[in-house]
């Protein structure tokens, strides 16, 4: 049976069909820029002659940045704290959100260690008293100092709580009557049914440990322990550290690019890993951020 379309519909539809394209146009075309920034000259960039298309291409940024394999270090690095630091993040948010979205009868304690966790998204402890437990610790120049910090994230947790507590009570309390334990239950019945939950909490993740630079500056006193985007940040403020540190001569780079070109270069090269990975996990995205935002 074909279904009849107003005109008045099809009005709406173009409309919004229009809409969302040219919105999303316009949200690319900054990215635009910004690549043919990074392979334009210092010149054209400069006086202000690039818009969407390279002028002068040059790959100079590019070779400045990946230039004595330090950006491949770097690079590595930021690997082994995503994968170290987005599997402590999944378990220690799994840990949490699934007691935490039973109710009182089956939690007693739910609502104190529900206002003990939401109190540490209001209150914070602070840089110093965080870096004294670091040192402390001996997590300094370690990986560990990376991700250990932000094990929990106490927001992303709350969305994959309230995805839990959405899903039919009926399920678990089948497996209960079948002689499933805690785990068992949580393992072989709760998971399998929180992938677009553990899509959404773990790309959170995934952005936020790819795109701290701060955390390296801080926690790591060599260059070599840097992850990429403490790497990147560092390159072109501090060359002259780089350029010790690598032993190699950046003044033939220097003289065919500037600081703008440079910046334009790392932010893509920054950019690049997560758009690899997004498309991955778009079709679980929208799902999980919607059920999970709802409040039970």
């Amino acid at each position: 049976m074909i279904k009849y379309i107003s005109t008045s519909r099809k009005l709406f539809l173009l409309f919004d069909y229009l809409l969302l394209v040219s919105t999303g146009f316009v949200c690319l075309l900054p990215f635009i820029n910004l690549l043919a920034i990074s392979f334009s000259g210092s010149a054209p960039v400069s006086a202000g002659r690039v818009l969407f298309w390279p002028v002068e291409f040059t790959l100079s940024s590019y070779e400045f940045a990946v230039k004595g394999g330090k950006f491949f270090v770097a690079l590595w690095v930021s690997i082994k704290r995503v994968i170290l630091g987005v599997s402590i993040n999944i378990t220690m948010m799994i840990c949490a959100a699934y007691p935490l979205a039973k109710n009182k009868e089956h939690f007693r304690w739910r609502n104190i260690y529900m206002v003990y966790f939401l109190v540490t998204i209001i209150i914070s402890g602070g840089l110093i008293p965080l870096y004294i437990v670091v040192v402390k610790l001996k997590l300094i120049d370690s990986l560990w100092a990376l991700v250990l910090p932000g094990a929990l994230p106490v927001g992303t947790m709350v969305i994959l709580m309230n995805f839990i507590r959405q899903m039919p009570q009926d399920i678990e309390e089948a497996a209960i009557i079948d002689g499933a334990g805690v785990f068992s239950r949580l393992i072989r019945v709760i998971l399998p049914l929180l992938k677009p939950a553990l899509a959404t909490v773990g790309l959170f993740c995934i952005v936020g440990h790819w795109n701290d630079w701060f955390g390296g500056i801080i926690f790591m006193n060599r260059p070599e322990n840097y992850p990429l985007q403490s790497y990147l940040q560092t390159l072109l403020t501090s060359i002259e550290e780089m350029m010790r540190f690598s032993g190699i001569d950046y003044t033939r780079l220097l003289g065919m690019m500037s600081a703008r070109t440079g910046r334009a270069a790392q932010l893509f090269l920054g950019a690049v890993p997560m758009m690899v990975v997004y498309p991955f996990l778009q079709r679980y995205f929208t799902t999980g951020l919607v059920l999970g935002s709802v409040k039970g």
